[in-house]
């Protein structure tokens, strides 16, 4: 079954299902995206982009770029999405939202380019994990918990959040996707990380990049 998914495709920006996704939106084709969304309920995709389609002209201030659309980008092909929540609208147009991202989608077909990007999606879903898997997983969630606790150890803020009463009734999906509320390993890895179809291969994946992180002194 495929679902109809309007693209916001931002550099660098890679979201994952169990986390919310503050937004500012301000190019007049976004905010009649945005606006779609909210109206019919449809999904938005917050993701990373490939390369730049093309580029928008310079604006010399905010009044500018709200009369004028930027640079169009074309979005990786493995993303993820959600509802918009409408916090505020401001007097000259602007919107603040939250995106709660709900699940990863993978694009068939473009469906409408103008004047926002609408792609046909199908679901990208982890493959069933064997029992060793499983078990792997929940020795690396183990392991990736002791080793933030070692990182943050100057940090309250960080130790607070990486607890591991917080975390310890996620499931391995859960937990390798929600990690990245709070952590951020660079855009090419967390797309990596997103196109991954296994939580084990994910947290392994994690846990690797926190080794190389040097402990504070």
């Amino acid at each position: 079954m495929t679902t109809e998914i309007c693209m916001f495709p931002i550099p660098e920006c890679v979201t994952f299902p169990g986390t919310v996704f503050p937004l500012h939106v301000f190019e007049p084709r976004y905010r009649q995206m945005i606006q779609h969304c909210l109206d019919t309920n449809a999904l938005v995709a917050i993701c990373h982009t490939e390369k730049v389609v093309s580029l928008g002209k310079p604006n010399d201030n905010l009044k500018e770029a709200l009369k004028s659309n930027q640079a169009t980008y074309k979005p990786y092909p493995v993303f993820s999405a959600g509802l918009c929540e409408l916090i505020e609208t401001t007097p000259d147009g602007r919107l603040y939202l939250n995106v709660h991202i709900e699940q990863r989608f993978k694009a068939v077909a473009e469906k409408q380019t103008l004047p926002f990007m609408v792609y046909e999606c199908e679901p990208f879903e982890d493959r069933p994990a064997t029992d060793d898997e499983t078990e792997l997983a929940a020795q690396l969630m183990e392991k990736i918990l002791v080793r933030l606790q070692a990182l943050a150890q100057n940090e309250p803020a960080m130790q607070q959040t990486f607890a591991p009463a917080r975390w310890q009734d996620k499931t391995p999906q859960q937990f390798s996707f929600e990690l990245f509320g709070s952590l951020s390993f660079g855009a090419e890895n967390q797309q990596q990380l997103l196109e991954m179809d296994s939580a084990a291969e994910r947290l392994a994946f994690v846990l690797e990049m926190l080794n190389q992180i040097e402990h504070p002194a």
